[in-house]
Protein backbone atom coordinates (compact mmCIF):
# COMPACT_ATOMS: atom_id res chain seq x y z
CA UNK A 1 0.00 0.00 0.00
CA UNK A 2 2.87 2.37 0.79
CA UNK A 3 5.38 2.51 -2.06
CA UNK A 4 8.85 3.98 -2.33
CA UNK A 5 8.78 7.39 -3.98
CA UNK A 6 11.69 8.29 -6.29
CA UNK A 7 10.24 11.57 -7.54
CA UNK A 8 7.87 14.18 -6.06
CA UNK A 9 5.48 13.41 -8.92
CA UNK A 10 5.29 9.70 -8.06
CA UNK A 11 2.76 10.37 -5.30
CA UNK A 12 0.21 11.39 -7.93
CA UNK A 13 0.58 8.29 -10.13
CA UNK A 14 -1.96 5.48 -9.95
CA UNK A 15 0.07 2.30 -9.40
CA UNK A 16 -1.28 -1.23 -9.79
CA UNK A 17 -0.81 -3.23 -6.60
CA UNK A 18 -2.57 -6.40 -7.71
CA UNK A 19 -3.64 -7.30 -11.25
CA UNK A 20 -5.85 -9.96 -12.73
CA UNK A 21 -5.03 -11.62 -16.06
CA UNK A 22 -6.85 -14.27 -18.06
CA UNK A 23 -6.59 -15.38 -21.70
CA UNK A 24 -10.39 -15.33 -22.05
CA UNK A 25 -11.35 -11.77 -21.14
CA UNK A 26 -9.94 -8.38 -20.10
CA UNK A 27 -10.03 -8.05 -16.31
CA UNK A 28 -7.91 -4.90 -16.04
CA UNK A 29 -10.90 -3.04 -14.61
CA UNK A 30 -10.68 -5.28 -11.54
CA UNK A 31 -7.07 -4.39 -10.79
CA UNK A 32 -6.38 -3.18 -7.25
CA UNK A 33 -4.57 0.16 -7.49
CA UNK A 34 -3.49 2.89 -5.11
CA UNK A 35 -6.66 4.75 -6.11
CA UNK A 36 -8.75 1.74 -5.04
CA UNK A 37 -6.96 1.32 -1.71
CA UNK A 38 -7.19 4.94 -0.66
CA UNK A 39 -10.81 5.23 -1.82
CA UNK A 40 -11.63 2.33 0.49
CA UNK A 41 -9.57 3.94 3.26
CA UNK A 42 -11.57 7.15 2.85
CA UNK A 43 -14.82 5.18 3.02
CA UNK A 44 -13.67 3.45 6.20
CA UNK A 45 -12.70 6.80 7.76
CA UNK A 46 -16.15 8.22 7.01
CA UNK A 47 -17.88 5.14 8.42
CA UNK A 48 -15.66 5.23 11.51
CA UNK A 49 -16.34 8.90 12.20
CA UNK A 50 -20.09 8.77 11.65
CA UNK A 51 -21.12 5.29 12.76
CA UNK A 52 -18.92 4.67 15.81
CA UNK A 53 -21.27 4.93 18.82
CA UNK A 54 -18.76 6.88 20.94
CA UNK A 55 -18.61 9.59 18.28
CA UNK A 56 -22.36 10.24 18.56
CA UNK A 57 -22.39 11.00 22.29
CA UNK A 58 -23.90 14.42 22.95
CA UNK A 59 -21.18 16.80 24.12
CA UNK A 60 -18.28 14.83 22.64
CA UNK A 61 -15.65 16.78 20.70
CA UNK A 62 -16.50 15.05 17.42
CA UNK A 63 -20.22 15.76 17.90
CA UNK A 64 -19.49 19.45 18.50
CA UNK A 65 -17.23 19.54 15.43
CA UNK A 66 -19.92 17.76 13.41
CA UNK A 67 -22.55 20.28 14.51
CA UNK A 68 -20.29 23.19 13.56
CA UNK A 69 -19.79 21.75 10.06
CA UNK A 70 -23.50 20.97 9.73
CA UNK A 71 -24.60 24.47 10.79
CA UNK A 72 -21.99 26.12 8.55
CA UNK A 73 -23.12 24.17 5.50
CA UNK A 74 -26.79 24.73 6.38
CA UNK A 75 -26.39 28.52 6.65
CA UNK A 76 -24.26 28.66 3.51
CA UNK A 77 -26.87 26.72 1.54
CA UNK A 78 -29.68 28.96 2.84
CA UNK A 79 -27.78 32.10 1.89
CA UNK A 80 -26.56 30.89 -1.49
CA UNK A 81 -29.44 28.82 -2.85
CA UNK A 82 -32.27 31.26 -2.28
CA UNK A 83 -34.19 33.30 -4.82
CA UNK A 84 -34.14 37.07 -4.37
CA UNK A 85 -37.80 37.25 -5.39
CA UNK A 86 -39.09 34.02 -3.81
CA UNK A 87 -38.30 32.58 -0.38
CA UNK A 88 -39.40 29.04 -1.19
CA UNK A 89 -36.04 27.55 -0.03
CA UNK A 90 -36.33 25.01 -2.82
CA UNK A 91 -32.57 24.63 -2.79
CA UNK A 92 -32.59 23.14 0.72
CA UNK A 93 -33.67 19.84 -0.84
CA UNK A 94 -30.08 19.63 -2.14
CA UNK A 95 -28.42 20.42 1.19
CA UNK A 96 -27.42 16.73 1.78
CA UNK A 97 -25.55 16.77 -1.55
CA UNK A 98 -23.59 19.92 -0.68
CA UNK A 99 -22.85 18.68 2.85
CA UNK A 100 -21.65 15.31 1.50
CA UNK A 101 -19.34 17.03 -0.98
CA UNK A 102 -17.81 19.13 1.79
CA UNK A 103 -17.17 16.18 4.11
CA UNK A 104 -15.85 13.98 1.30
CA UNK A 105 -13.37 16.54 -0.04
CA UNK A 106 -12.31 17.65 3.44
CA UNK A 107 -11.50 14.12 4.59
CA UNK A 108 -9.81 13.30 1.26
CA UNK A 109 -7.61 16.38 1.63
CA UNK A 110 -6.70 15.48 5.20
CA UNK A 111 -5.93 11.87 4.25
CA UNK A 112 -3.66 12.99 1.43
CA UNK A 113 -1.46 14.94 3.88
CA UNK A 114 -0.23 11.70 5.46
CA UNK A 115 3.31 11.10 4.12
CA UNK A 116 3.73 8.50 1.34
CA UNK A 117 0.02 8.29 0.63
CA UNK A 118 -1.94 8.77 -2.59
CA UNK A 119 -3.82 12.05 -3.01
CA UNK A 120 -7.34 11.45 -4.34
CA UNK A 121 -8.13 15.14 -4.80
CA UNK A 122 -4.88 15.74 -6.71
CA UNK A 123 -5.76 13.18 -9.38
CA UNK A 124 -6.86 15.27 -12.36
CA UNK A 125 -8.93 12.58 -14.06
CA UNK A 126 -10.92 11.76 -10.93
CA UNK A 127 -11.56 15.27 -9.67
CA UNK A 128 -12.37 16.75 -13.08
CA UNK A 129 -14.71 13.81 -13.78
CA UNK A 130 -16.45 14.63 -10.49
CA UNK A 131 -16.54 18.30 -11.47
CA UNK A 132 -18.02 17.46 -14.87
CA UNK A 133 -20.64 15.25 -13.22
CA UNK A 134 -21.72 18.13 -10.96
CA UNK A 135 -21.89 20.51 -13.91
CA UNK A 136 -23.85 18.04 -16.03
CA UNK A 137 -26.27 17.36 -13.17
CA UNK A 138 -26.91 21.09 -12.66
CA UNK A 139 -27.46 21.57 -16.39
CA UNK A 140 -29.98 18.71 -16.55
CA UNK A 141 -31.72 20.09 -13.46
CA UNK A 142 -31.96 23.54 -15.06
CA UNK A 143 -33.41 22.11 -18.28
CA UNK A 144 -35.86 20.00 -16.28
CA UNK A 145 -37.01 22.97 -14.20
CA UNK A 146 -37.28 25.60 -16.94
CA UNK A 147 -37.14 23.86 -20.32
CA UNK A 148 -35.84 26.07 -23.12
CA UNK A 149 -36.18 29.11 -20.87
CA UNK A 150 -32.99 27.85 -19.20
CA UNK A 151 -30.98 29.28 -22.10
CA UNK A 152 -32.01 32.79 -21.00
CA UNK A 153 -29.27 32.34 -18.39
CA UNK A 154 -26.78 33.19 -21.14
CA UNK A 155 -28.36 36.58 -21.88
CA UNK A 156 -27.68 39.24 -19.20
CA UNK A 157 -30.57 41.51 -18.28
CA UNK A 158 -30.98 44.81 -20.17
CA UNK A 159 -28.47 43.78 -22.83
CA UNK A 160 -28.62 45.80 -26.10
CA UNK A 161 -29.76 43.65 -29.02
CA UNK A 162 -26.56 44.35 -30.93
CA UNK A 163 -24.42 42.83 -28.17
CA UNK A 164 -26.58 39.74 -27.59
CA UNK A 165 -24.66 37.34 -29.95
CA UNK A 166 -21.28 38.31 -28.48
CA UNK A 167 -22.44 38.13 -24.86
CA UNK A 168 -24.20 34.81 -25.44
CA UNK A 169 -20.95 33.27 -26.71
CA UNK A 170 -19.01 34.70 -23.76
CA UNK A 171 -21.59 33.49 -21.22
CA UNK A 172 -21.80 30.09 -22.90
CA UNK A 173 -18.02 29.71 -22.82
CA UNK A 174 -17.97 30.76 -19.17
CA UNK A 175 -20.74 28.28 -18.34
CA UNK A 176 -19.02 25.37 -20.12
CA UNK A 177 -15.72 26.22 -18.39
CA UNK A 178 -17.39 25.48 -15.05
CA UNK A 179 -17.20 21.77 -15.88
CA UNK A 180 -13.41 21.93 -15.64
CA UNK A 181 -12.68 24.95 -13.44
CA UNK A 182 -14.53 23.55 -10.41
CA UNK A 183 -12.28 20.51 -10.17
CA UNK A 184 -9.16 22.10 -11.67
CA UNK A 185 -9.03 24.70 -8.90
CA UNK A 186 -9.07 22.03 -6.21
CA UNK A 187 -6.63 19.69 -7.94
CA UNK A 188 -4.05 22.36 -8.80
CA UNK A 189 -4.02 23.81 -5.28
CA UNK A 190 -3.53 20.41 -3.68
CA UNK A 191 -0.91 19.32 -6.22
CA UNK A 192 1.11 22.52 -5.78
CA UNK A 193 1.03 22.21 -1.99
CA UNK A 194 2.04 18.54 -2.01
CA UNK A 195 4.89 19.19 -4.44
CA UNK A 196 6.17 22.09 -2.34
CA UNK A 197 6.17 19.98 0.83
CA UNK A 198 7.79 17.04 -0.94
CA UNK A 199 10.58 19.09 -2.53
CA UNK A 200 11.37 21.13 0.58
CA UNK A 201 11.37 18.10 2.87
CA UNK A 202 13.68 16.22 0.46
CA UNK A 203 16.12 19.13 0.29
CA UNK A 204 16.06 19.54 4.06
CA UNK A 205 16.70 15.82 4.58
CA UNK A 206 19.77 15.95 2.33
CA UNK A 207 21.00 19.09 4.09
CA UNK A 208 20.60 17.63 7.58
CA UNK A 209 22.37 14.43 6.50
CA UNK A 210 25.65 16.19 5.69
CA UNK A 211 27.02 16.63 9.18
CA UNK A 212 26.13 17.26 12.80
CA UNK A 213 26.34 21.03 12.30
CA UNK A 214 23.92 21.01 9.35
CA UNK A 215 21.67 18.66 11.32
CA UNK A 216 21.38 21.26 14.08
CA UNK A 217 21.01 24.15 11.64
CA UNK A 218 18.28 22.24 9.82
CA UNK A 219 15.82 22.63 12.68
CA UNK A 220 15.12 26.25 11.73
CA UNK A 221 13.90 25.48 8.18
CA UNK A 222 12.14 22.44 9.65
CA UNK A 223 9.90 24.81 11.60
CA UNK A 224 9.11 26.62 8.35
CA UNK A 225 8.13 23.32 6.71
CA UNK A 226 5.89 22.50 9.67
CA UNK A 227 4.26 25.91 9.24
CA UNK A 228 3.65 25.14 5.55
CA UNK A 229 2.17 21.78 6.57
CA UNK A 230 -0.37 23.46 8.86
CA UNK A 231 -1.07 25.94 6.07
CA UNK A 232 -1.85 22.97 3.81
CA UNK A 233 -4.37 21.75 6.38
CA UNK A 234 -6.06 25.15 6.29
CA UNK A 235 -6.00 25.17 2.48
CA UNK A 236 -7.59 21.70 2.45
CA UNK A 237 -10.47 23.00 4.58
CA UNK A 238 -10.81 26.16 2.50
CA UNK A 239 -10.85 24.21 -0.77
CA UNK A 240 -13.61 21.98 0.60
CA UNK A 241 -15.66 25.06 1.40
CA UNK A 242 -14.91 26.64 -1.99
CA UNK A 243 -16.12 23.48 -3.78
CA UNK A 244 -19.34 23.50 -1.71
CA UNK A 245 -20.05 27.20 -2.18
CA UNK A 246 -19.46 27.02 -5.95
CA UNK A 247 -21.72 23.97 -6.18
CA UNK A 248 -24.40 25.93 -4.31
CA UNK A 249 -23.90 28.86 -6.69
CA UNK A 250 -24.33 26.60 -9.74
CA UNK A 251 -27.40 25.09 -8.11
CA UNK A 252 -28.92 28.55 -7.65
CA UNK A 253 -28.41 29.29 -11.36
CA UNK A 254 -30.11 26.01 -12.27
CA UNK A 255 -33.10 26.65 -9.99
CA UNK A 256 -33.65 30.39 -10.39
CA UNK A 257 -31.68 31.35 -13.56
CA UNK A 258 -29.71 34.11 -11.82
Amino acid sequence: MFTYINSPLDQFEIQTLMGFQTPFMNLSNLNITTFTIFSLMLLLVVLFLYLLPSNNIIGSKWMVFHEVIYDTMMNMTKNMVTSETSKDNKGMYYFPLIYTFFVFIMLANMLSLIPYTFSLTSNFMFIISLSFTVWLGMTILGLYQHGLVFFSLFIPHNTPLVLVPLLVMIELLSYVARAISLGLRLSVNNTAGHLLLSILSGLLFNFMSISLITFILGFMPLLAILAIFFLEIAIGLIQSYVWSILTASYLKDALYLH
